[in-house]
């Protein structure tokens, strides 16, 4: 029976056989990727989009919570978002008026997620208790003013870090989360359908920090993890993950599908965006950033979306500054966190409205904005 120094120096050597593997095959694919996106846009004579302070403007400060946003999210069809916040409580926002047309204070007040249901009906939200509870919007709130919860999914082992609806699918939910595994659910029963990354070689080795669901197929949906890599998986296969992307040297905070549907955007610790194509695996773009003056370190990306062309890309960041993005060039044509009523705080999350006519951003300055392109501007 091997001794346990002897197990030590086997799993050494097989650790440096992998990392050699890995740089081996990094080395490869950079000798196949002869160009990016950026430098074939620039050879096709492309400029940058033209922005203007005034193209993009913040026209509304949602105020209500007493701690950190967290999360956020908007309906698909109706102009309302639902907030979570370490003050443990989600709000429903009228986006239009601004009005509070929902206040769900929380069971367990360290929530993370939030998102709605395609319907507008109802609301998940996950957090530090590992579980994902679903709240009918309809439903009576109690003589305290306490909303009921509908149904709680319990199964994870770790805290619940992200969720989503899958998309004109009342019933079915994903969910990420730290035990390193993401969860397909029936809403309706409270019952797991699939696990993802459970017990196999194919999954994540470190917590599940986000996820993105194509809405072009929504058999496919994308994880990022603290692993540093972002793993395609198919609803319909459970034993293994399609794909795995690297290129990231940080925490992947943030996912999202590209319009298309063929690409996805990235964000992370490490301080970059990537945009990266589905099918191919390949890193077609690295968004960089110049380090902050104030400490000359790179703030982390904290989430990231596209417009609804996919030519921007939108980016939050730990110090408050939230990018656009041209996507084709790879330069930042507008700073959210220089303009007017800018947040003073880290923008901790960000979702632009279906129709892609306004973004709203949230912060730990316990604020939410949203920002809308001016009546001259063609949404892109």
């Amino acid at each position: 029976m091997a001794s346990v120094a002897e197990l030590k120096e086997k799993h050494a050597a097989a650790t440096a056989s992998v990392n050699s593997l890995r740089e081996r095959l990094r080395q490869r694919r950079q000798t196949l990727l002869d160009t990016d996106v950026e430098k074939y846009s620039k050879a096709q004579g492309r400029t940058a989009v033209s922005f203007n302070p005034t193209d993009l403007v913040c026209c509304r400060t949602l105020q209500g919570h007493s701690g950190k946003v967290y999360s956020l999210d908007w309906t698909p069809e109706k102009n309302w978002i639902v907030s979570a916040s370490q003050d443990g409580r989600l709000i429903v926002w009228n986006a239009l008026t601004s009005q509070k047309t929902h206040a769900i204070k929380l069971h367990c007040p360290w929530v993370m997620e939030c998102a709605f249901a395609p319907n507008g009906q109802s609301v998940a939200c996950g957090g530090l208790d590992s579980a994902c509870s679903i709240f009918n919007l309809s439903s009576q709130a109690d003589r305290d003013g306490n909303m009921p919860v509908s149904r709680v999914l319990t199964g994870h082992k770790g805290y619940a870090s992200s969720c989503q609806y899958v998309p004109d699918q009342e019933t079915r939910l994903i969910t990420g989360s730290g035990d390193q595994t993401c969860v397909l659910w029936d809403v309706t029963t409270g019952q797991r359908i699939s696990i993802f990354g459970s017990e196999f070689p194919s999954g994540h080795t470190a917590d599940v920090l986000s996820l993105s669901i194509n809405s072009l197929n929504a058999n496919m949906f994308i994880s990022g993890s603290c692993d540093t890599t972002v793993r395609l998986w198919d609803l319909r296969i459970t034993s293994r993950a399609v794909r795995t992307y690297h290129g990231h040297e940080g925490d992947i905070n943030s996912v999202k599908f590209f319009p298309d549907g063929q690409r996805f955007g990235t964000g992370s610790d490490d301080g970059t965006c990537r945009l990266f194509d589905m099918r191919t695996g390949h890193q077609l773009q690295v968004y960089n950033r110049e380090p902050d003056r104030n400490d000359n370190e790179l703030p982390i990306v904290t989430s990231v979306a596209f417009s609804i062309s996919g030519r921007l890309l939108f980016a939050g960041y730990s110090n408050g500054d939230c990018y656009v993005w041209d996507t084709l060039l790879a330069e930042m044509v507008l700073n959210l966190g220089t303009l007017q009523n800018s947040h003073e705080g880290r923008i901790s999350c960000l979702g632009l409205s279906s129709d892609g006519s306004a973004l709203c951003t949230g912060s730990w300055d316990k604020n939410l904005k949203i920002w809308a392109f001016s009546g001259h501007r063609k949404i892109v």
